[in-house]
């Protein structure tokens, strides 16, 4: 038997993408400042990659206050076109990190130092495994196969905060520019299969996921 859609659980999900959008702003004005201040294009691609979440949170966000009226049974514009620029976009920096991580190699660059990586990486770690789990729950208390969609994109994040605390945690105790460079390619991974997800839930128009690792729907 289905949850009634309360006015708390709405405001608990309305809140946990507010914070979202917000918590990825922080993230991507910090990592963008010290990955370009410290020359660490993994830290730098991870804070470009916050930046494109927040549009694609800012989607999560209308959806929310769209089930206030009535239950969604599709995407609207506004979602579908903040779907499609986030796609856009995760190629975009997909692209972008394979070329400066080849060029970087070639020119034999490397990172002052990676420390603002490993502290960025373990907060957002913590930060994600809390939302993660509050989206999933919520989601599954409104039956809402947006907000699940939504948890396991935040997982993904997660997974990318994993990433770059591996990168930044190898370099700083070998310093080998090479691994930089595999913290970049590793993210570029990340950002075109997210860029694949976002254009492909645009296309279908439904609000449950599209994500590569299975099904997504409510239970």
């Amino acid at each position: 038997m289905k949850a009634p859609l309360t006015p708390s659980l709405l405001n608990v999900a309305l809140a946990l993408g507010l914070v979202t959008v917000g918590y990825n702003i922080i993230e991507a004005i910090v990592s963008i400042w010290f990955g370009f201040n410290d020359d660490t294009l993994a830290l730098l691609g991870f804070g470009v990659d916050s930046l494109v979440e927040v549009i694609s949170g800012a989607g999560i966000v209308h959806a929310t206050l769209r089930m206030r009226k009535s239950p969604i049974e599709s995407r609207d514009h506004f979602e579908r076109q903040a779907l499609r620029i986030t796609g856009w976009a995760f190629y975009l920096l997909a692209a972008g990190m394979i070329f400066g991580a080849l060029l970087n190699l070639y020119q034999g660059s490397h990172p002052a130092t990676t420390v603002p990586g490993i502290v960025v990486s373990l907060v957002s770690i913590a930060t994600m495994w809390w939302l993660m789990s509050a989206k999933m729950k919520a989601g599954h208390a409104l039956h809402s196969e947006a907000i699940i969609a939504d948890a396991n994109c935040t997982k993904t994040c997660l997974l990318l905060s994993v990433v770059l605390l591996a990168g930044s945690v190898l370099y700083e105790l070998f310093h080998i520019g090479l691994v930089d460079a595999a913290g970049s390619l590793g993210i570029a991974w990340f950002a075109w299969r997210e860029g694949k997800e976002s254009l492909d839930k645009a296309r279908t128009g439904k609000p449950g996921c599209c994500c590569s690792s299975g099904s997504c729907k409510a239970s």
